[in-house]
């Protein structure tokens, strides 16, 4: 009998065998022995073909490993071990290794397989929940040329005798999605305890396996999926033993385990690119993340109140449970449909554990910075896997197609054309769908694909369909041959996706077009396209930019949605003349020019001239969906296009002798510098009143009443939204700053529906006249207040104040009183009329 220590790494001895069988045991006293028995005697009885007597299997070895055992199982595994002693001086059939401490399932096989000295290794559980005899059909496979043959029970032709408890099934079944999608594509069961290996290359494998715990299967899958080692899956008979090792928690243990596996996958260059992406994201938010709740974005204009509120209502909606669609905390009585606004649930869901111990700010500035740095990388996977070889040309192409002007603008408010790292895995998956191998499998990754894109964003996911939809065409007419192999597995493929996207999206899609406070659309004017100059001109965070120019050119500074600058769009056009020949430089450069086209507008005017032509937006300005479309962001689907031209040229450089690659290079500097964006402004944010901050609101807002601010919120100013949330939502508010109907037709306004209270308080905060408040007046405001419900009207110090709280003393017919910071009318004891 032979017993080792694996506190130290175990190496296989000298004095090959045929066959070894790995064994890991914590706490078997009641099933080890068995199961010994049974592989003993089919290894002992298992005759040669020929009849001689002699074993198919050669010589072997059972190799035991006590995990730190705290019962009978060393004991149990030394008499084994005794007992199959083949004489004096010969080498052990049964060996013991010994673990002093219980350490996992991996350490374990790991210490097992290194002291194996098999040409081939099986290992099996303790409980044998695959019976010995399956090791002949691993072995017929391992024959075939296979250097793993793993036994399965998700195969088709596998066997199942006693099945486990329907919970821990799930568990498994989804563990095992899990893992195909982000591991080992292809292999249903990797978590079967039946696997027989080439031994030497079992040996290497687990050698360089780290994990400990049950997640070591995975791993080494992974070991042999990259060195090219083919693995052939086995269905076999399986029958659940009780007394399993397993539970519940382990299998999110594995979910770790698979998340440091893919960590550990990475190159080393990518995690530097990935690095150098979040470095940049956090310099260009640095000026709000130095005190994020006490600084403010000024360029947001209102929306990072807005967004702040989304995060916070949607995290208090996860709280209590709450619909996730629907709120009433803003435009009291009639409410806000969520879905019908950009609340993109797919980031404030998952971050509300953030937003309850951080609070809001905290919650968007990771929401943006990380969406941002995210969305580069994805962008380099994309370019890297697709069209170039070089890292730092991928690199630099996903600077571009992430980091452009247009991103830039929308970085100061909108999240959800910031985050947008869904829109090249659709583009990735899409391009598989035309190779035409796993159609199935891709289109149902591409339908999940797209519904968490939609809980996104919605818009971003039309326009980057219209960016596909024009690179597809050119890339047919360049390449017909390609297209005609393509149309038919992409056909069925989008069919898949639909099959899959529609179920999980038809709720809430009703919802927002159909639920309560839904809307039609959304009308921004007819002046909403780009202009010419704009395509050639600097944004105004760029390095050559002009703020002046800028406004000039935009409808304000969230959205300058072009402003690459001329000598971007000149070396553009170099590279395009340069590289003609490729169809992915015909393709991309017809997608930039006709999405900059689009992008002008139903009509626009030729700079310089009273000449107004008429846009190729005009043939979609009125058809669903892209009716509420900003026309002018259609350009923001320059910017991949060009970071991917970009990206095909310092390929193509880096190829070419030094004096012309330094050519290149400086041409290429030449065109961006100029538009590499400085930081964010951020100033400090304005103070909430210590009415709000203190909780002495509480005193005047009873339940089913709301606080009324004077004048109400609306997107010209929303301050009352931060009140709100650092309030931790107590309180609600008529009008606000989101999307709702308005009117008979439910046409889309920015704002609650505006009342005759709501429009004179307005128009006094920005014109500082009053009418004369007539007792018409007076029954109005009693009107709009008991619509509100209103339990407090409050004014906090502003422009054109003065007018305003003599203008609210004469509705209500007494004055205010100053209280904690602010003028205030408690209206609990006021006659509210119909």
């Amino acid at each position: 009998m032979s017993t080792e220590r694996a506190d130290r790494p175990v190496v296989a001895r000298a004095g090959v065998v045929d066959l070894t069988v790995v064994v890991p045991a914590y706490n078997e006293e009641r099933r080890l022995g068995p199961t010994l028995d049974a592989v003993t005697a089919y290894l002992n009885n298992n005759s040669g073909d020929g009849g001689d007597g002699g074993n198919r299997w050669g010589d072997w070895e059972v190799v035991v490993v006590d995990d730190g055992s705290t019962d009978r199982t060393r004991e149990i595994a030394e008499r084994a071990a005794a007992a199959a002693q083949e004489g004096p001086g010969r080498t052990p059939r049964i060996r013991l290794v010994r673990s002093p401490r219980n350490r996992g399932k991996g350490h374990a096989l790991r210490q097992g397989v290194l002291a194996s000295r098999g040409r081939r290794v099986l290992v099996t559980d303790a409980d044998l929940a695959a019976p010995i005899e399956e090791l002949e059909a691993l072995d017929k496979a391992l024959g075939e040329g296979h250097a793993a043959a793993i036994g399965s029970r998700a195969r088709p032709g596998a066997t199942i005798a006693r099945r486990q408890h329907r919970l821990r099934e799930l568990l498994g079944r989804t563990g095992n999605f899990l893992i195909r999608a982000t591991t080992v594509p292809g292999i249903r069961d990797t978590q079967c305890g039946f696997k027989l290996f080439d031994g030497d290359r079992a040996r290497a494998a687990f050698a360089a396996a780290h994990l400990d715990g049950w997640g070591i299967d995975v791993e080494i899958l992974m070991y042999f999926r990259r060195a090219g080692w083919p693995v052939a899956e086995v269905p076999v008979r399986w029958s659940h033993q009780a007394g399993s090792k397993v539970r519940p928690f382990d299998y999110l243990r594995v979910l770790a385990d698979l998340v440091k596996l893919r960590a550990r996958a990475v190159p080393k260059g990518h995690l530097l690119v990935a690095a150098l992406f979040l470095v940049l994201s956090v310099a260009l938010y640095s000026g709000r993340w130095a005190a994020p709740a006490h600084r403010y974005l000024p360029d947001s204009l209102q929306d990072q109140n807005q967004w702040e509120w989304f995060f916070a209502v949607t995290a208090d909606s996860v709280r209590h449970l709450h619909n996730p669609l629907f709120t009433t905390f803003q435009g009291f009585p009639d409410g806000v449909n969520l879905m019908a606004n950009t609340a993109m649930l797919g980031l404030s869901v998952p971050l509300a554990p953030v937003t309850w111990l951080f609070g809001p700010a905290v919650a968007l500035n990771v929401a943006m910075t990380g969406g941002l740095a995210a969305t580069a990388f994805a962008w380099y996977r994309l370019i890297l896997k697709r069209l170039v070889r070089t890292r730092w040309a991928a690199a630099t192409g996903a600077l571009l197609a992430a980091f452009a002007p247009p991103m830039i603008s929308h970085a100061h408010a909108h999240p959800n054309f910031v985050v947008l790292f869904m829109i090249p895995l659709i583009i990735e998956r899409a391009l598989r769908l035309c190779e035409g191998k796993r159609v199935v499998h891709d289109g149902v990754v591409l339908g999940l694909f797209a519904t968490y894109q939609i809980f996104l964003g919605e818009e971003p996911l039309l326009l980057a369909v219209i960016g596909m939809v024009l690179f597809a065409l050119a890339y047919a007419l360049a390449r017909r041959d390609v297209a005609k192999a393509a149309w038919r597995p992409l056909l069925r493929g989008l069919g898949v996706a639909a099959a899959v996207a529609l179920p999980l999206i038809a709720f809430p899609l009703y919802w927002q077009f159909l639920g309560p406070q839904s809307y039609k659309s959304v009308l921004h004017g007819d002046n909403a396209g780009n202009s010419p100059l704009a395509l050639l001109s600097f944004a105004e965070r760029s390095l050559a930019g002009s703020r002046e120019r800028a406004a000039a050119l935009a409808l304000n500074p969230t959205e300058q949605n072009a402003f690459y600058g001329w000598p971007l769009v000149a070396l553009a056009f170099a590279i395009v003349v340069r590289l003609w020949r490729g169809a992915a430089v015909k393709a991309l450069a017809f997608t930039a020019v006709a999405a900059a086209f689009l992008s002008l507008g139903p009509k626009f005017r030729i700079p310089l001239t009273d000449i107004v032509l008429p846009g190729p937006w005009a043939l979609l300005a009125h058809q669903p969906l892209f009716e509420s479309v900003i026309e002018s962001r259609v350009a923001m689907v320059c910017a991949p296009a060009l970071g991917m031209l970009l990206a095909l040229a310092l390929d193509r450089l880096a190829a070419v002798r030094v004096p012309y690659r330094l050519l290149g290079l400086a041409a290429v500097a030449a065109a961006l510098v100029p538009i590499v964006p400085a930081p964010l402004r951020a100033v400090d944010r304005a103070d909430v009143p210590a009415f709000v901050a203190d909780g002495t609101w509480k005193r005047y807002v009873g339940p089913g009443e709301s606080l009324v601010p004077v004048p109400l919120p609306d997107p010209g100013n929303a301050e009352a939204l931060h009140w709100q949330t650092e309030a931790g939502l107590g309180f609600r508010l008529p009008g606000g700053y989101f999307n709702g109907p308005y009117g008979p037709d439910h046409v889309g306004i920015y704002g609650a529906s505006p009342r005759w209270t709501s429009n004179l308080l307005r128009d006094i905060r920005y014109s500082g006249r009053a009418p004369e408040i007539t007792d018409a007046w007076r029954a109005q405001a009693r009107r709009d207040f008991a619509y509100w419900h209103a339990g407090v009207l409050v004014l906090a110090p502003q422009a054109n104040d003065g007018v305003l709280r003599a203008t609210v003393d004469q509705l209500v017919g007494r004055a205010g009183t100053w209280t904690g910071g602010v003028w205030i009318w408690d209206l609990s004891n006021v006659q509210r009329g119909s």
